[in-house]
């Protein structure tokens, strides 16, 4: 589904992105990891469009984004969801208007339909019948899955979560990865997950990639990262500071 071959991204003489190669199956749930700083975010808004790269391609769905115009580009942003760090949301509009937002945005659906889908995906993140209620009303836990609730409301091949766990306590936590497990299984879309939390990362990926000073250093399964012999990846994955301190 999603191709990123030979991928370059520089800021002012400071290179990001160095040549990043990876390949995203339909379906699975790929998180991206790495350290902070490290160009996870910068990758996944070359995905979308927001992002020109210097050198190379993202190709989505045989589509090269770069290279697409404005029509085509939106087309594209269509197939995506993506759940903010901050989640993002509007703090002037209810719940059910933030959710409701992008299909009022992008869609002719009438409001009867539109008020169905927000209850609906509303329904998928376990927040039914708080529609009415502002985001400044809600925990920093449920403030994710609105935005998450947001991200579904187009009906997305692919939902980009970037740091889906950040600031929220550890019960929290478990309780999104739990819901972006139940997701992806209940709705078959393609995950892409940027973290640096590993406990985030063992729960819910397909596969895992891991970001090393601007290239892919390693993409393989869960076991497959536990147990590799990289040097780089074990220190990052194990916590451990180079100079071998915790």
């Amino acid at each position: 589904m999603i191709e990123i071959i030979n991928l370059y991204k520089e800021f002012v003489r400071h290179p990001v992105l160095r040549g990043v190669n990876l390949t995203i199956r339909d379906g699975e749930t790929m998180v991206i990891i790495g350290r902070s700083g490290c160009g996870k975010s910068v990758l996944l808004k070359h995905m979308i469009g927001l992002m020109k790269p210097d050198d190379g391609q993202v190709i989505v769905d045989d589509e090269e984004v770069s290279r697409a115009d404005e029509p085509a580009l939106r087309r594209i942003r269509l197939k995506f969801g993506m759940l903010f760090q901050a989640a993002a949301l509007f703090d002037s509009l209810t719940v059910g208007e933030n959710v409701a937002f992008p299909l009022r945005e992008h869609t002719p659906m009438e409001e009867h339909a539109i008020q169905e889908r927000v209850k609906e995906c509303l329904g998928y993140v376990g927040l039914a019948g708080i529609e009415h209620l502002k985001p400044a009303e809600l925990s920093g836990g449920m403030r994710k899955r609105v935005g998450l609730a947001r991200a579904l409301a187009i009906k997305p091949n692919v939902i980009l979560y970037d740091e889906p766990t950040t600031g929220v306590d550890p019960i929290g936590a478990d309780a999104i990865n739990r819901l972006i497990k139940g997701l992806h299984d209940k709705l078959k879309v393609t995950g892409i997950v940027v973290t640096h939390d590993m406990v985030s990362a063992y729960r819910i990926a397909d596969r895992i990639a891991m970001l090393h000073e601007g290239r892919i250093l390693q993409v393989g399964t869960v076991e497959e990262i536990r147990s590799t012999s990289n040097p780089l990846v074990r220190q990052f994955i194990l916590g451990i500071s180079e100079n071998g301190g915790g």
